[in-house]
Order: C-alpha cells, then structure tokens, then sequence
C-alpha cells in the first residue's frame, strides 16, 4: 500500500467513527455557580500524531457529543506511533481540530505531554504558542519505539518546561503513582517536582486519569494545587465510558474563552466530576451543590399538626447522596437519608412544628461530594417561613 493510500485509509477510518458517535450526543449537565459559569472540560486527549488511534477530528466530535466545553490536545512530545505516514508537527492535532470545531462551540486548546520515564515523569502543558519549540534532548529514538538517552543531563529534563513557562503554559503532573509506564520510584512527588513547584511552573495534578487516584488527591491538599480530572484517551472513548460519562474537569470561569479557562486553573477553581461523584475544594463544592438544587416549601395544617412539605429537585445530572437533620423530626427517611436523582423532586415533611418557626435548617451531608481525601461535603440549608 502506497503511503497516499495509507494515509487515505486512515482518515477514512477516522471519519467513520466520527459519524457513528457523534449520532449519541449525551447531556450532562452541571449549573453554573455564583460568579462564574460552569465549564466542562478534558485537558488529555491523544490522537494518532503520538501514540492515539484516532484522528483529531474524532476528538472534537466525541467531546460534542458529550456536551464539553473544553479540551485540549496533548499527544506526547517524545514518541511518534505512524512516522511513515504523518510528519512530526505537534501543532497539527490542534490545528485540525481548530478546523473541525467551526461553529460547535467547543474551545480547542494547544498542548502536548511531556513523557519521561524518570522523574518528572509525564506532565501535560496546555496553552502553548508552538508546541514543536519544546526540545526533548533527553531522547534517543522516538519513531515506533520510546528510547531514552543514556546519562540524561538534568537540564535536558528540565528544558521543555522551561520552554513551556516561556510561552505561558500551565503545566499539570499526569496520573502521579501510575508505574505501568514509569519507572517505579518510592518518590512520587521528587525534588525535580519540587523545583517545578517551586519555579512557579507546575501548578496542577491530575487526581482523576480515568479513575481517581488519591495519591494525586493528597497531593493536591498538600501543595495547594489545582486538581483536574482527565480521560487521558487513546482510542474511540464512547466504548469505554458508553454507560456512564468521561470524567471531566468542571472549571469555574468567568466567561466562556481560553484566557477564562487559563485565569481559573490559575486560581484553582475547578471541581472533577468521575462516575457520579464530585471532588472539589469547600468553596467549589458547596457552591455546585446549593446551585443544583431548586426548594420550594409549603406550609399546611395536618389534623391540626403544623408541617413543612419541602419538594427538593435536583437540576444537575448528578445524583446526590445526602443525609438531612435536624432540630425537628423528618418524616419517612431513615438516618436522614435519601438520593436526589437527577430531576427527580423529593418531598421532605418536616413535622409537629408547634413553635411555628420563622426558619428551618437543615444540616445536610453529601457522601459523593469528597472535599478532601477523608471527608465529604457537610453543608446547610435555611428554609424560610
């Protein structure tokens, strides 16, 4: 087969599983919170230009069809999966896609994995000017085969991410702990991470890479780093998650644009959404949770028994398993405890209100909503008179 050939295989193929995913377009939806609006994005994404089997078209239209807002293009750096039949250009995922997005409101951002087998290990760049501009010296062959140099030198490790501070990126730590492709090390977060850190270039972790990793949630905590939450895909992503959704990481912007999405991940607002749970910081959390929520009361007179009907309808796709107590008695739910599915109004009879208060509280716990690695989200809730 001549190279035009394979190359015209290969798009075709890509083509094809853009058009018999894209029919399957699924709604997740996640309010907006005070001050900001809501954006749901996946900032690790491959294709075939590294070590992906898809064309970059199909990664836009997966994240369509999956009702994101954001992703980036990250293939690695330092390996090269078809180098007969693409030319190495690590813009190039970002420029077909740029081209593939037209008028679907997707925001496509330039990136690249910088993929070491020692440490840092791999680390994604987002937001780059020129993603061919980052060296990798610490490589010997990176056609079909990843070979690194023997006697890597320091600065040829530290070289892309310096190159990367120098075009404004933000750099976040990939799946810290995961050894299948990394040498093992008994230090996950090693001085070479330090001096990231302390460089002011790596900024972020992944504490979701497909699944969550609470090594990554610990480390998160302990160097205030902003978290995230990746599919890191390879192939055709609708198979793997075609009974749920793909983790994403929800950022918390102050409009839809790139320099609104690079301001938040700055500040560390952002929450993961994985399975049917949230990770998030206090304020993230408790803010998603109260703006997912419409509560309506109704005061009646039961055979002469004051109660509260409280309808509680959870507007967002997740669905939230809570506790309620309180001071006064709650009818039907033992413990408290009940799951607000999505859309899905539940009724809370709050019972023998003899004092006739002006307010309610509720204290609610909301196991699915982890606000560090130990504890979930405890919050309240006031209903009026």
């Amino acid at each position: 087969m001549t190279k035009l050939n394979s190359v015209s295989a290969l798009l075709l193929t890509a083509l094809l599983f853009a058009v018999s995913n894209i029919s399957a377009q699924q709604t997740v939806k996640i309010p907006d919170i005070p001050g900001y609006k809501t954006l749901k994005c996946d900032f690790h994404l491959h294709t075939v230009f590294s070590d992906g089997s898809v064309w970059p078209n199909l990664r836009v239209n997966e994240a369509v069809r999956d009702g994101l807002d954001v992703i980036a293009m990250t293939d690695h750096i330092d390996y090269e999966g078809f180098p007969e039949l693409i030319a190495r250009d690590y813009n190039k995922p970002y420029e077909i896609a740029l081209q593939a997005v037209k008028d679907k409101g997707l925001i496509v951002i330039n990136g690249g994995e910088i993929s070491p087998r020692v440490s840092p290990y791999h680390n994604n760049a987002i937001f780059l000017k020129d993603v061919n501009k980052l060296p990798i010296d610490y490589m010997q062959e990176t056609k079909k085969k990843f070979v690194m140099k023997e006697n890597i030198r320091k600065e040829e490790l530290m070289a892309p991410f310096l190159e990367a501070q120098s075009q404004g990126a933000f750099v976040f730590y990939n799946h810290p702990g995961y050894s299948w492709w990394d040498k093992k090390d008994t230090a996950i977060f090693t001085q070479f991470h330090r001096e990231l850190f302390d460089k002011g270039i790596l900024r972020g972790v992944e504490v979701v890479n497909g699944r969550y990793n609470i090594i990554a949630h610990r480390m998160a905590e302990k160097y205030n780093l902003t978290m995230l939450g990746n599919s890191d895909a390879h192939g055709d992503i609708f198979y793997t998650y075609r009974n749920s959704h793909r983790p994403m990481t929800l950022v918390f912007a102050k409009e839809k644009s790139e320099a609104a999405v690079k301001e938040a991940l700055i500040n560390r607002r952002t929450a993961v959404y994985t399975d049917d749970n949230i990770i998030a910081r206090l304020p993230e959390a408790d803010a998603l949770f109260k703006a997912s929520l419409n509560i309506s009361k109704e005061s009646r007179d039961r055979n002469g028994e004051p109660i509260w009907i409280v309808s509680i309808t959870n507007e967002s796709s997740v669905p939230y398993r809570i506790r309620i107590r309180s001071e006064h008695n709650i009818e039907n739910y033992p413990l408290g405890q009940l799951v607000l599915e999505p859309n899905q109004p539940r009724q809370v009879i709050i019972k023998e209100l003899w004092n006739h208060p002006e307010q309610v509280k509720l204290q609610v716990d909301v196991f699915n909503i982890a606000i560090s690695p130990d504890n979930h989200l405890e919050t309240s809730i006031i209903i009026n008179k």
